[in-house]
């Protein structure tokens, strides 16, 4: 068993690195690898479909933020996936063997200490493998408050799921980190990325044109795809932003946590007043949830209509503009 600290974190990808990263000393929050991996994103693919209905994500894909991460100099982290399913867990019990705790990407639906309520097909999980009891894996899932156990089996299983983002047995784990880490660029880095997705990007599906993208669509549902349909998108949107790791709000509210800390190690009060208006962005999504929600579940109030629910995401749309336009000058002016 390998002394590794538990954290239950907010979101399963940046929970992870904070762990590893952590594990090897360098002390950082959550939301630091989050903003640092430049997390924050928004995308809305009409082409891409999950459970027949459009592909809306809050943030980078999945494992952009590791890859990010593992850009930092002097910092190196390996990644292997694999064909066959008895090599790629003999391979993990090597690395545990070393005493190296081993982030896995995993299928949610698999992995039995979930309850059974909450397994969907999900295979963009990340969890830490931190020793092994028997048949027993020791788990550092960052989304529950406490470690917990696998059989060899099941982890298996979850490792090698099928369907979208299969995982195919892909495991990651920091081979060499630096002696002096210097945050200073890799906080500007990390901001850099984000602007330049949300304002700068010539695709009109992401950024704060796919915010205003959705409104438009979202507003023309009902009369385009009928109410029952319409209500089944609008659904799916509030689950995509609520349910899956920590949704739209809570992705904002993340990296404006980043936003503070980065303020007081840069020395940039700037940052600080992004930071509050990006949670009154963040406010704004979860009334738009809390409205769909309603909406959904055949309770509407008078004021709980399509176009009222377009207009509060036209509304995030423009205070996370603001924000990102903020950031840019910023980092403009002192480089």
């Amino acid at each position: 068993m390998i002394d590794y600290c538990h954290r239950q974190s907010a979101h399963c990808e940046s929970g992870v690195a904070a762990g590893l990263l952590n594990h090897q000393g360098i002390r950082v929050s959550e939301a630091m690898a989050f903003g640092m991996g430049g997390g924050l994103f928004f995308g809305y693919f009409p082409f891409i479909r999950i459970n027949r209905l459009p592909l809306v994500t809050y943030r980078a894909a999945a494992g952009q933020l590791l890859r990010q991460l593992g850009r930092i100099p002097g910092l190196t982290m390996e990644s292997r996936r694999f064909r066959s399913v008895a090599r790629a867990m003999a391979e993990l019990d090597t690395l545990l063997a070393d005493s190296i705790p081993v982030g896995l990407q995993t299928g949610v639906y698999w992995l039995p200490y979930f309850p059974r309520a909450l397994r969907f097909h999900f295979n963009a999980h990340n969890l830490v493998v931190y020793g092994k009891d028997g048949d027993d894996y020791l788990i550092s899932d960052p989304v529950f408050p406490d470690p917990v156990r696998c059989p060899a089996q099941d982890l298996a299983r979850a490792r090698f799921a099928s369907g979208p983002l299969a995982p195919r047995g892909k495991m990651y784990y920091l081979a060499d980190v630096p002696k002096h880490f210097d945050p200073v660029p890799c906080l500007r880095q990390g901001i850099a990325m984000v602007c330049r997705m949300m304002l700068s990007s010539p695709f009109p599906l992401i950024g704060i044109r796919g915010i205003r993208f959705m409104a438009d669509r979202l507003e023309r549902w009902p009369g385009r795809l009928g109410r029952e349909r319409a209500d089944l998108h609008l659904g799916h949107v509030v689950r995509m932003q609520e349910e899956i790791g920590t949704g739209g709000a809570g992705f904002r509210f993340m990296y404006a946590s980043f936003l503070q800390e980065s303020a007081g190690r840069l020395e940039a009060p700037l940052l600080d007043e992004c930071a509050r208006s990006l949670v009154r962005a963040g406010d704004v999504w979860r009334q738009f949830a809390v409205m769909a929600a309603r909406i959904c579940k055949g309770r509407p109030r008078s004021a709980d209509t399509y176009p009222a629910m377009a207009e509060l995401v036209r509304s995030c749309a423009g205070i996370e503009k603001e924000v990102y336009a903020r950031l840019r000058n910023w980092l403009e002016e002192t480089a």
